[in-house]
């Protein structure tokens, strides 16, 4: 990890530790757990995204995350991200409103815990925090696949708040989310 970044507000916690905050907070806060943990990745945003800021001219010789070509910005993210110890990310487009996420091994996720529903949460509030920050305008993301349900990988769907609301009720009622973005 680059020492800049701890230098500049940012601090390394364990695996285990992030699981652990997890399993407490389920325990302790039941059903209010997800949006705690929303809320604390939401909070880790603007250190993360200002930690980007920082590292992205000596990496990319680009000042801006905005000024990054749009096919170089997920290959940009993923080796930050790699850097802070999260994991690889892949970044690509869902028709014309939606982006997935897709994390091989993610930091977040602990294998073969059976958790009954993708629960990322923190990584989730942390995307939704950054890409607002990076696009200027509210992106929303939601966890649809999630190593700790045991899934391959934990896959990440991003776009407006009302796309994602409408993509929530449509997994709901059990039909596929790629419809409503590729309509």
């Amino acid at each position: 990890m680059d020492t800049q970044l701890t230098q500049n507000g940012l601090l390394g916690i364990g695996h285990k530790a992030l699981y652990q905050w997890r399993l407490a907070l389920e325990r302790n806060l039941g059903a209010n757990a997800p949006s705690c943990l929303l809320e604390i990745g939401a909070a880790t945003g603007e250190e993360i995204h200002a930690a980007f800021c920082r590292w992205l001219p000596e990496h990319t010789g680009v000042n801006d995350p905005g000024e990054l070509d749009a096919e170089r910005f997920g290959e940009v993210l993923s080796t930050f991200f790699a850097e802070l110890g999260w994991g690889n990310l892949e970044l690509s487009r869902l028709g014309s409103a939606g982006l997935v996420i897709t994390c091989a091994e993610w930091a977040e996720a602990q294998r073969d815990a059976n958790a009954p529903y993708p629960c990322c949460f923190v990584s989730a509030g942390l995307f939704a925090d950054l890409l607002t920050r990076i696009a200027g305008s509210p992106i929303a993301i939601m966890e649809i696949e999630c190593q700790s349900r045991n899934d391959e990988q934990c896959r990440f769907l991003g776009g407006a708040p009302e796309t994602l609301e409408a993509v929530y009720q449509e997994m709901s009622a059990g039909r596929d989310y790629r419809a409503l973005f590729e309509a």
